[in-house]
């Protein structure tokens, strides 16, 4: 049965998660995307099918997002929860660890990578220096500059968005972050991807261990949404091979 679970990160704010509990030592982590949630369709199939063949999940909401404690959005401040989030998952008595992060999520996955995490699964991950879509307007990066930040709504939710997020979205070295990365990594990308380009992914693998794989989704969108029962399934058994 679920259940919804509360933990600090290293400023002592409230980050909100659900975790899927099993008598098991092995656990997902899910990091999702910019001004997203814990609570998006990919993550629950994921769960989902994880519960089925006996590996727990952890999905949880950045701070800034969701119902984690409000603050302004950072690459590094989205790391620091996650770490806080792996820490919690150890504290509970999970020593086999794996991460799977969507878009902003993924380079936070990547990011937070150690030699105790065994396995890592990417949806449309950033990986590659590019600014950011919502910051590509003319007028949103002259408010950034002016103010140092900009807020932006979605889904009902306020987040603030500072000008270090594009500036770290904008200095990202990918052979740097991805050649630390030892564990064997999924990636999965649509060749329709508007937001993240399905060339960023492509160059990825360079970097990365040779059991490495990149899965192409024909017709599939950033979201990649489009056949989430696919998705869950193939995420699971990635993780039930390399956990």
């Amino acid at each position: 049965m679920s259940e919804r679970v509360e933990f600090k990160n290293s400023q002592g704010l409230k980050l909100v998660g659900i975790l899927e509990p099993l008598k098991t030592d092995k656990i997902v982590i899910m990091a999702h995307g910019f001004t997203s949630n814990k609570n998006r369709p990919k993550f629950v199939r994921a769960a989902e099918e994880l519960s089925k063949i006996g590996i727990a999940s952890l999905r949880f909401d950045f701070a800034g997002s969701g119902e984690s404690d409000s603050r302004e959005i950072t690459v590094s401040g989205q790391l620091a929860d996650l770490k806080a989030a792996i820490d919690f998952c150890r504290r509970r008595g999970y020593s086999k660890i794996g991460l799977l992060g969507s878009s902003l999520g993924g380079l936070v996955s990547i990011l937070a990578y150690d030699d105790k995490i065994s396995t890592i699964v990417l949806y449309a991950p950033v990986t590659k220096a590019k600014t950011p879509t919502a910051f590509k307007d003319a007028e949103r990066r002259k408010e950034i500059d002016e103010k140092g930040f900009v807020i932006l709504h979605k889904d009902g939710h306020e987040f603030k968005i500072g000008k270090e997020y594009v500036e770290e979205r904008e200095k990202i070295d990918q052979k740097a972050i991805l050649s630390k990365v030892k564990c064997p990594v999924l990636i999965f990308h649509g060749d329709v991807d508007v937001e993240v380009p399905l060339e960023h992914s492509k160059s990825a693998m360079e970097y990365l261990s040779p059991d490495s794989k990149l899965e192409i989704v024909k017709d599939g969108s950033h979201r990649l949404e489009e056949n989430l029962d696919m998705l869950a399934k193939i995420t699971a058994v990635w993780f039930k091979e390399h956990l």
